[in-house]
């Protein structure tokens, strides 16, 4: 479901995967769509069907997942749906527009007893997988704080004409779940994720990957205390997240999470443009999605383990191995029961601290949060963020 960009590279994963194969491809852009079935045909040697319609391949008695690669207010509702068809569901993330998804989703993982994997494909890495095993070991003494960053050079969206919808575009079906409005031009296909009707901003677009990495290494869940600045500094358009943001998560034990995101300035660090670094009492570690290095704490390098060929960090396609490995975990817990990678609960965790985060951004002020659920305490305003408007009809229940 949704193949402009990312979901053609899971469909053709899919199709490339043993034991699975591809019946549906479904977009509301009938361009995307056509190009989306010629794609998955060109791996399985099958044509799959084009639908404008994914529920309609819901209906489907021989399908046995939904994978979900459209905007983000469509993953909960979508997932939702398919769970309540008998589906299994994959998710890029973030896997919620709100943290109320999150909890909707793990609620109806739980009752439907389906297979939920977030597309946090990091966590299905051999290299991560090692290294962040030895960190639980001691390779680093005590973990205790993680630097997680994302630096990317967009330029300005512009400010938006209302126009007519093209003809190639199900623009009611686009916008599903979420708040109708008058169609512009400065939207789709990619822009929506910087405005709150639909996207979930940075944090949550390319944050949740870092961010997530960063609390499986600390062993953290739930944070007490989220802290947020930055601002939307580099251009005067339509764009309504923080371009440049800096959020901090702390947890009970000692044990910190930073956040920094750069959408409008490449600034490397580590010479990385995306990446975790993880400190301990004893040494740190650097680790991105080509591998890692680690250091004592006179920054020599003890161990370094790297792809031969660097990654591009910043493609918003990903096709790499690490995603085919996700893809294969999935297939196996479907077939086998195989342990999922990164199950809804452990992605709703990391994906609940990246909608913390714009929620600090948004009121300005320090959140305390429950270390046992995340909720926010003792602030009725900031819960006012917890939970979005549904256009009608369309609110997700389990």
């Amino acid at each position: 479901m949704g193949v402009n960009g990312r979901g053609t590279v899971l469909a053709r994963g899919f199709a490339r995967t043993t034991h699975a194969e591809v019946a549906y491809v479904c977009d509301v852009d009938s361009l995307v769509l056509a190009k989306g079935v010629s794609a998955v045909s060109g791996v399985q040697g099958k044509a799959p069907k084009g639908l404008a319609d994914f529920r309609k391949a819901l209906e489907d008695k021989d399908v046995d997942a939904l994978v979900i690669a459209a905007p983000d207010h469509w993953h909960t509702p979508a997932a939702l749906l398919a769970l309540q068809a008998g589906k299994h569901v994959y998710l890029e993330k973030p896997c919620g527009h709100n943290p109320r998804e999150g909890e909707l989703l793990v609620e109806a993982q739980r009752k439907h007893r389906r297979v939920v994997q977030m597309g946090t494909q990091q966590r299905s890495a051999p290299r991560s997988i090692d290294i962040v095993q030895a960190i639980k070991e001691g390779a680093i003494g005590e973990p205790y704080l993680a630097r997680a960053w994302y630096a990317n050079t967009r330029g300005p969206i512009g400010r938006g004409k209302a126009v007519s919808v093209p003809a190639n575009l199900d623009y009611e079906l686009w916008q599903g779940p979420a708040p109708h409005t008058p169609y512009r031009d400065n939207v789709i296909h990619y822009n929506w994720h910087w405005f709150r009707r639909w996207g979930t901003g940075e944090i949550c677009n390319n944050g949740t990957h870092e961010i997530d990495v960063a609390r499986w290494a600390l062993g953290v869940s739930y944070p007490t205390r989220v802290t947020s600045v930055g601002g939307r500094y580099h251009f005067a358009d339509d764009w309504e997240f923080p371009d440049t943001q800096e959020s901090w998560f702390e947890f009970a034990g000692g044990k910190t999470i930073i956040w920094q995101g750069q959408s409008c300035n490449g600034l490397t660090t580590y010479g990385r443009a995306r990446g975790t670094a993880i400190l301990g009492t004893a040494g740190s570690v650097v680790l991105d999605r080509d591998g890692y290095t680690l250091y004592d704490l006179k920054e020599k390098v003890v161990k370094s383990s790297l792809a031969a060929r660097a990654g591009d960090g910043l493609n918003t396609g990903a096709d790499d191995d690490m995603t085919a490995l996700h893809i294969d975990n999935f297939v196996a817990a479907i077939r086998t029961g195989a342990a999922l990678r990164q199950p809804i609960e452990e992605g709703a965790t990391s994906v609940l601290l990246c909608h913390l985060g714009n929620i600090a951004q948004w009121t300005g002020r320090a959140l305390r949060t429950d270390p046992q659920s995340g909720r926010i305490e003792g602030d009725d305003q900031a819960m006012g963020y917890w939970q979005r408007e549904y256009a009608p009809g369309w609110a997700p229940a389990v």
